[in-house]
């Protein structure tokens, strides 16, 4: 029964199943490639079976009588039969590229190929089922296109252009790259004409593909987007060599937005009677943390000097008396105070100049060994400590979170609000803190019972932050519940 529909009036079944084919292949998604290939394989599949059963060669000019009644039903049967040969070979080349992973980077390929095909299929049409002498065809159209070439030489420069990167590969959509004229930026779009760049100012730039092609490029994304950063760092001629650059490196050590694998390097470039100029070199895992990275490391530099009594060297282009220079035997290096500490700690903040200075000489100096845990993941620790030399690791589980350099503090969380510590603090060289207990800060608050207020609204907001942070978060604290914890802990 079957064998009768499709083959008792062959051509009429050949345009239904062509027809219904076109219908269904639109109302399939095109996020579904392998579906949509399939069905138009089954549908070409059927096409061709009553093609071969009827006796007609699609591949074949076969002349129509101008009474024929069935030569209007054979040109749309053998038509549609060759637009859904170009389909099924279309939907091979778009599984093709999905599959491998990267359809918009092949963009320019896939078009240029389809742009083939389609063209293939038309002039299959005209030969095979119109019966059109291509070859006649194919020689005036070489005249048009030379003529269509001159008037377009530009835009074909850029199409040539963009085929021969998309082919040699030098970036994909998403690489980071360097241009020879200065341009820097992210590859967001390329199509026939153009690269669509965005830059580090939010702003997109569109170059030709021609003249794309002519800069020289410098692709940052390989062989992955780790991106070397050098700084030069004059300091003062005061201690050996080699003491400027283990602070240098301590400095780099402790810095938490740079690679450590490759480790950052200190290299020593020169030496004179006005400073020893060092090159700091490390890498930042994206261009985008360069400025980040570049911030944090310059203020680390200047912390881990003024810990190690290092002098930064006047700029090389001042002009200054030999006597004036600082030595060894000369030099009087910045010291670190508690006082100084106290006022760079933000919980302090409120406090008046004489309840700072009453709060600094309270403090007792520490020391903790190389290797050395400070305090445990989940224990309290009823004291603030500020960081007076040396680096301190952070670890939450079995990962590294984050690292303490000369001016941070921690254990505030312990000494004012009775909370646990969500990492495990460990001394990675040798460190000196300086501390302050519970007992040394109850007659702060004893005499200025507000500010157990104003402590307990910067830890709530502290504790906000670090639930937005990458850090493991504190325990979820309102500032009614660390006020209300403030005042039992310093009430017994």
């Amino acid at each position: 029964m079957i064998y009768d529909a499709l083959f008792g009036k062959p051509l009429i079944s050949l345009i239904t199943v062509g027809f219904a084919g076109i219908v269904v292949w639109h109302l399939l998604s095109r996020q579904r490639p392998t579906t949509r290939l399939v069905v138009q394989i089954v549908f070409f599949g059927v096409m061709t079976l009553i093609l071969v059963g009827s006796g007609i060669e699609p591949h074949r000019f076969q002349g129509y009588g101008s009474e024929d009644p069935q030569a209007l039903l054979v040109i749309v049967a053998k038509t549609l039969w060759w637009i859904h040969l170009a389909w099924a070979f279309i939907g091979f080349i778009r599984l093709y590229l999905v599959l491998e992973g990267s359809p918009r980077e092949a963009r320019l390929l896939q078009d240029l190929v389809i742009g083939v095909v389609y063209i293939g299929m038309a002039l299959s049409v005209l030969a095979f089922v119109f019966g059109v002498p291509i070859g006649t065809l194919v020689a005036t159209s070489g005249v048009v296109a030379i003529i269509l070439g001159l008037a377009l030489q530009n835009t074909l420069a850029d199409v040539f252009s963009g085929i021969a990167l998309t082919l040699g590969r030098p970036y994909v959509i998403g690489d980071w790259i360097l241009l020879s004229d200065g341009t820097e930026g992210r590859v967001v779009e390329s199509n026939w004409r153009a690269t669509h760049i965005l830059t580090s100012a939010n702003n997109i730039v569109v170059l030709p593909n021609s003249f794309l092609a002519k800069l020289g490029l410098t692709n940052v994304s390989r062989p992955d987007e780790s991106h070397l950063l050098v700084l030069t760092i004059r300091i003062a001629p005061t201690r050996m060599p080699a003491s400027v650059r283990q602070v240098m490196l301590s400095a780099l050590t402790s810095c938490n937005s740079i690679v450590r694998d490759p480790p950052p390097v200190v290299a020593l470039k020169g030496l004179d009677a006005t400073a020893l100029e060092v090159e700091l070199q490390f890498r930042v895992t994206s261009p985008s943390r360069r400025v980040q990275a570049r911030n944090e490391v310059l203020d680390l530099v200047y912390r881990h000097c003024k810990s190690a009594g290092l002098l930064l060297a006047v700029p090389a282009a001042a002009s200054v008396l030999t006597g004036d220079l600082p030595t060894e035997e000369s030099a009087r290096p910045p010291r670190v105070t508690p006082l100084e500490l106290i006022e760079a700690i933000p919980i302090f903040a409120t406090l008046t100049a004489d309840e700072k200075q009453k709060l600094a000489e309270t403090t007792a100096v520490r020391e903790f060994r190389k290797g050395d845990v400070i305090v445990r993941e989940g224990e309290m620790l009823p004291s603030l400590m500020m960081v007076r030399a040396g680096i301190i690791a952070a670890r939450h589980g079995d990962g590294e979170r984050g690292r303490l350099a000369p001016g941070d503090f921690f254990g505030e969380t312990g000494l004012l609000a009775g909370m646990q510590e969500v990492c495990t603090l460990e001394a990675l060289t040798p460190v000196t803190v300086y501390e302050i207990d519970q007992q040394a800060f109850a007659p702060l608050l004893n005499q200025r019972p507000a500010l157990a207020e104003e402590i307990a609204e910067e830890l709530a907001s502290r504790a906000e932050r670090f639930r937005d942070a990458a850090l493991p978060p504190e325990p979820a604290h309102s500032a009614h519940a660390i006020l209300k914890t403030i005042r039992t802990i310093f009430r017994g």
